[in-house]
């Protein structure tokens, strides 16, 4: 297999990257352009070569140990690459992904809930409940977060979306609803109601646990 630096510099993963853009470009010159180098006697699309044999296997996103495994991957590069795939999977990957409950609607935010200030999330779903986005709508206090109905829906609107789920994550960790939690969701069913929108639930969540008012059946709440 041919090394990168082998060949004429206009034709360099890099540099056709830098003038075509990166749907330009294979799985494979992707992930070399990532792990930058090869080592003696394996150049650096031979190692991502192998690692994209690994990425493709069914079972589930390869770990840092599995990664560090392969030849010419060590610990730092390892890393990298998880790193990688995890921020894609929060960013973009939930797109398409079906929200049939609130754990999955729960697993799609979770990673929101180590920060030290609330978020107010949206979650833009289709007609089949498939998200079309996942957008935080505001960040507030430490305690506390102050979001309008114009601020929620906004964006789904122009996604032409179907339903929402609404989230926000408490840092103390203490899951019990908040009167200001309760007012803010009927103001939310009420817009809803208006715009013809589904309001499928509201979710209140930590890095462990979360509440449903869909589940719990809090204030009447129509859910899923």
């Amino acid at each position: 297999m041919i090394n990168p630096l082998e060949l004429p510099k206009d034709k360099r993963p890099r540099e056709r990257l830098f003038k075509n853009g990166a749907e330009s470009m294979s799985d494979q010159e992707l992930l070399a352009i990532i792990l930058n180098s090869g080592i003696p006697g394996k150049n650096v699309n031979e190692i991502a070569t192998d690692l994209l044999k690994l990425i493709h296997r069914p079972e589930c996103v390869p770990s840092v140990k599995d990664l560090s495994r392969l030849k010419g991957i060590g610990k730092s590069k390892a890393c990298t690459i998880t790193a990688m795939l995890e921020f894609g999977r929060r960013r973009w990957g939930p797109r398409g992904l079906k929200i049939m409950k609130p754990e999955d609607a729960y697993l799609a935010v979770r990673h929101y809930a180590d920060r030290r200030q609330e978020r107010f999330i949206c979650i833009s779903l289709n007609g089949a409940h498939e998200i079309l986005a996942i957008r935080v709508v505001t960040a507030g206090l430490v305690d506390k977060t102050i979001v309008h109905p114009r601020e929620v829906f906004s964006d789904p609107i122009a996604d032409r979306a179907s339903a929402v789920i609404v989230a926000h994550n408490h840092p103390s960790g203490q899951m019990i609803p908040s009167s200001e939690d309760d007012e803010i969701t009927m103001r939310l069913q009420d817009a809803a109601d208006i715009l013809g929108i589904h309001l499928l639930d509201h979710l209140i969540f930590s890095e462990n646990s979360y509440i449903s008012y869909s589940k719990d059946k809090r204030m009447n709440f129509g859910g899923f």
